[in-house]
């Protein structure tokens, strides 16, 4: 147990079964007297309860550890200042806890921290995955031809964009403008003006968060956007938002 091992990594430790007969030994005097300390012990406990309800214990092979030894002695390149060990967060303190490994308590508790790591890197990927899909998405149809002309994507985090599916023609001195309806005593508000079809991120901020079945259009306006706050002009493309989770 080095000096500058902070408390949390060294709950992680305990709880994940890293530490030797003697350092055990000490963890556990101290949780018996320091209430800070076993709180962060508890947290741990819980954080891999999951774990240990759903996993059944096995032995590891003999020859796991040499294989595994051997495998990063020649695969693995040495950590050098340009690169780091992560420095915060759950990852930090796994790396940190890796580091303090020795062969005579690998065994299953190495089956353990790499679960643990393949686990928090599988969340993490899940969440950036989610942030990237719409909850939300509205295809914008032209009522003549049926063509479609835009979709409108709403992210779980508040972001509205569209995305033009078609050059539409603007002519000179005139503008599109889009709109949505989530409240037909309120009316249409306007929440994007542009001067040709190009991908834009809709201004939504002020405005409920994006439900099921609203509307979305976009009107050929005056340049600098319709002098009503209202759609003055013809609907060139509209279409209502539908749930995609």
């Amino acid at each position: 147990m080095t000096p500058d091992r902070d408390d949390d990594a060294l709950a992680a430790e305990y709880v994940m079964g890293l530490l030797d007969a003697e350092a055990r030994a000490r963890v556990e005097r101290r949780i018996a007297t320091d209430a800070g300390f076993a709180r962060a012990v508890e947290t741990w406990q819980s954080r891999f309860a999951e774990f240990d309800q759903t996993a059944e214990d096995v032995a590891p092979a003999v020859d796991l550890w040499p294989r595994i030894e051997s495998s990063l002695a020649k695969e693995t390149p040495p950590v050098t200042p340009t690169m780091q060990a992560p420095a915060v967060g759950l990852l930090g303190r796994l790396w940190r806890s890796l580091a303090a490994l020795r062969i005579a308590t690998m065994g299953s508790a190495l089956a353990a921290v790499l679960l643990a790591i393949v686990a928090v890197m599988a969340l993490q990927q899940a969440q950036q995955v989610a942030a990237r899909k719409p909850i939300y998405v509205a295809i914008l149809i032209d009522d003549a031809t049926r063509q479609a002309g835009a979709v409108v994507n709403a992210f779980a985090d508040g972001r509205v964009e569209m995305i033009p599916l078609v050059d539409m023609n603007v002519p000179d001195g005139r503008a599109l403008q889009v709109w949505t309806l989530w409240n037909r005593e309120i009316g249409p508000r306007s929440v994007g003006l542009l001067s040709r079809a190009t991908a834009i991120q809709l201004d939504l901020e002020k405005l409920p968060g994006t439900t099921a079945d609203q509307l979305f259009e976009i009107t050929l306006e005056p340049a600098g956007g319709s002098p009503t706050g209202r759609p003055t002009g013809p609907i060139l493309y509209k279409g209502t938002t539908a749930r995609t989770l």
